[in-house]
């Protein structure tokens, strides 16, 4: 059997291949066959350097969690190979990229704004917001794409209303963040060259070193002040710095809040029994929005490097080799999880890796639980009746992604 046909091979390779994520049903087939047989499998792939793809929950969270051992830096993601100077992302420094200390004193700058105190005081801000979403669908008749109408545009508007963004830059930062999150999907991409997703960075950075420069001239009363204003050790952060955090928050913020909300109406849909359960027992909101955000696992892979030498499950890693942490892989392990291959809005307990865990779990979570619950908690109780009128597609990607079409048909109630 030459390369390329051995089935392990294949699954390993999927990785790196942003397709594959469009086509979930072979991805988890191949995410399985790796987590029984090669769960710490060795990948070279062409375009990026060779890394280690961890694909059991157990070795994902030991890695999350040893964040001595497990550098965040060179390598945060498996996007940025020999490739990332000419996509415009070596100068991209966000949370995610930094390790400790470092990271520790510039996360704390934005923490205190979704810790969940303060997601409480935002919860009517966000509930509002669901219910004007909930009001634009119905309406736009019987019928929508769910995912391009409403799913990317409710979570946007929380997330940018907190840093303070007027509403008129909205629909720019929704078509950067497609654009940047998309860079692998033909529908979304501004382009195929390197230098058109160079393009899409500059953009960005360009948006906000001049959103910095205004709010150190005025201050106020927002998110994007806080960021703008913070001091480290005396000294303001540096614009890689400062750009990259608002370029994290707004786009991460909203991207992976839209790929939950549309795959787990999708996941509701596809299991009536759940979604009439749910409906049935609004109580079960906040225990459903946690299989939600399993179910979905819009971030994919971030990627650790190796400190000093090491082994996991025996298979020796040296120092400075990298390990890929399949989320998507470590929320269906059979190991963790009873009967993973199932939609269960009632499931408990649930364990699931999507936030990440240790010192870089996801800065944002309280505030994306928030959002999934008031949107359902808003929308369920006014449906009377839903389902596909078409066929779902997915994005391709290799970090951040989901659902990018979902046709629905319905009839609210009145």
């Amino acid at each position: 059997m030459g390369p390329g046909h051995d089935p392990l091979e294949r699954a390993g390779l999927a990785l790196a291949e942003p397709s594959a994520y469009a086509d979930e049903e072979t991805l988890h087939h191949g995410l399985a066959l790796l987590r029984r047989e090669a769960p710490v499998r060795y990948v070279e792939a062409d375009g990026y350097r060779p890394f280690y793809a961890l694909t059991r929950h157990a070795d994902v969270l030991a890695v999350e969690q040893d964040h001595a051992q497990w550098l965040n830096g060179p390598r945060p993601l498996l996007d940025l190979s020999a490739r990332e100077s000419a996509r415009g992302l070596a100068s991209f420094k966000p949370l995610t990229g930094l390790d400790d200390p470092r990271h520790r004193v510039v996360r704390a700058v934005g923490a205190d704004w979704f810790r969940p105190r303060r997601m409480r005081l935002l919860e009517d801000r966000v509930r509002e917001l669901a219910r004007r979403h909930v009001d634009t669908m119905a309406s736009l008749g019987r019928e929508c794409d769910f995912v391009t109408e409403v799913a990317v545009h409710y979570p946007l508007y929380v997330i940018l209303s907190l840093l303070g963004l007027p509403e008129s830059d909205f629909p720019r930062m929704l078509r950067l963040t497609g654009e940047l999150f998309g860079g692998d999907d033909p529908e979304s991409r501004r382009g195929g060259a390197p230098e058109d997703r160079a393009a899409v960075m500059a953009d960005f950075f360009g948006y906000f070193q001049r959103l910095t420069a205004a709010r150190r001239a005025s201050p106020t009363e927002d998110l994007a002040s806080a960021i703008a204003n913070a001091t480290v050790d005396g000294e303001p952060l540096n614009e890689v710095e400062t750009t990259s955090y608002y370029v994290i928050i707004a786009t991460a913020g909203h991207d992976t809040t839209s790929s939950t909300i549309a795959g787990g109406l999708h996941a509701l849909l596809e299991h009536p029994e759940q979604y009439a359960r749910l409906r049935e027992n609004p109580d079960l909101m906040p225990v459903a929005v946690e299989e939600m955000i399993r179910w979905v696992t819009p971030v994919k892979e971030f990627m650790r490097t190796a400190a000093s030498g090491t082994r996991i499950r025996g298979v020796p890693i040296a120092a400075g080799e990298s390990v890929l942490l399949s989320y998507p892989s470590a929320n269906r392990d059979e190991e963790v999880f009873a009967d993973p291959f199932t939609f269960d809005v009632g499931r408990t307990p649930n364990k699931h890796l999507a936030f990440g865990s240790g010192v870089h779990f996801c800065l944002g979570a309280a505030l994306a639980r928030i959002e999934v619950r008031a949107l359902f908690s808003e929308l369920l109780p006014r449906l009377e009746t839903i389902g596909l009128a078409g066929t779902p597609e997915w994005t391709a990607t290799t970090f951040v992604g989901g659902l990018k079409h979902l046709p629905v048909r319905y009839r609210f109630a009145g």
